[in-house]
């Protein structure tokens, strides 16, 4: 599957179908819907969603024993069994309405085709907390060398919320938890972000959450630090730190970037000869 198909977003991927059930047993390539019983259906090994809301299942199966499924799940045929592909919520909510089967399109994707389908499907629909938005964006670029602009592209974003979005990975652990668990926003994490001391940005990001601070009055303690020595707390400028992590993604190490009034410096770590070596490939070859 190459990447410019995938850059025309998930419809490239997954053709209209007609509203149509056919027995299990015949497996196509085409449009047709198949009746596939849930007992058979496993999970997509390659989710990109770690977290599934159990009150926003039970929502969507009160809905499904409501309305029916109005739309197919797709699924690829793994020995006698099936796996998900795209539609897991769908899946779990039709078990939790007692459905036995459930409307369903076969493909035949290998494991990087469905592992690509999954992840733009869920980015699309924004399905996603921000954290397994930012982890999808990633394995997209690392794992089939996608660009920013190609990743823009398939999940119909600007190439700019790509690159924020990519810049929560730089968050610690605890901040990232406490994101995904939606006990910060977004706003509060970009502010965040401007924090270099790591010990300090974990303390700022509980104390938001411990009284309950707006980001206008996260960006004021950031701006105005109490109780905080001066030196523990540097505020850099999104801009430099968007440079940073681009740079790193082209080297595949660390890099540091200083700038003050039009002058400063770049720094790229290595750690062996060989690595000096790919990395002075890199700089000949762009």
């Amino acid at each position: 599957m190459s990447t410019q198909r995938l850059g025309k977003g998930l419809r490239a991927l997954i053709p209209e179908v007609e509203s149509q059930t056919v027995s299990k047993e015949s497996v196509a390539k085409d449009g047709d819907v198949h009746g596939i019983s849930l007992e058979l259906i496993e999970a997509n090994p390659f989710q990109p969603r770690q977290y599934f809301n159990e009150e926003k299942l039970e929502e969507l199966a009160k809905s499904i024993t409501d309305f029916g499924l109005l739309e197919p799940v797709i699924l690829r045929p793994k020995g006698e069994a099936y796996q998900i592909v795209a539609g897991e919520r769908r899946v779990r909510a039709a078990r939790i309405a007692g459905l036995t089967t459930i409307p369903a399109l076969l493909r035949d994707y290998d494991d990087l085709e469905m592992m690509q389908v999954a992840l733009i499907e869920n980015l699309q629909r924004e399905d996603l907390n921000p954290i397994e938005e930012a982890e999808g964006y990633e394995r997209l670029i690392k794992e089939f060398s996608f660009t920013q602009n190609e990743v823009a592209d398939a999940v119909g974003k600007k190439r700019s919320s790509v690159a924020n979005s990519l810049r929560l990975l730089n968050l610690g652990s605890k901040e990232r938890e406490l994101l995904q668990e939606g006990a910060l926003s977004m706003g509060h994490a970009k502010v965040l972000l401007s924090v270099k001391n790591e010990q300090v940005r974990t303390k700022l990001a509980l104390r938001v959450v411990e009284e309950g601070l707006s980001v206008r009055q996260l960006e004021q303690i950031v701006k105005r630090p109490k109780n905080v020595p001066r030196r523990t707390l540097t505020m850099r400028s999104p801009e430099l730190i968007s440079l940073e992590e681009d740079l790193q993604r082209v080297f595949g190490t660390k890099v540091g970037v200083t700038y003050k009034r039009g002058a400063g410096k770049i720094s790229i770590d290595y750690y062996s000869d060989e690595d000096l070596e790919r990395i002075l490939e890199i700089i000949k070859r762009d």
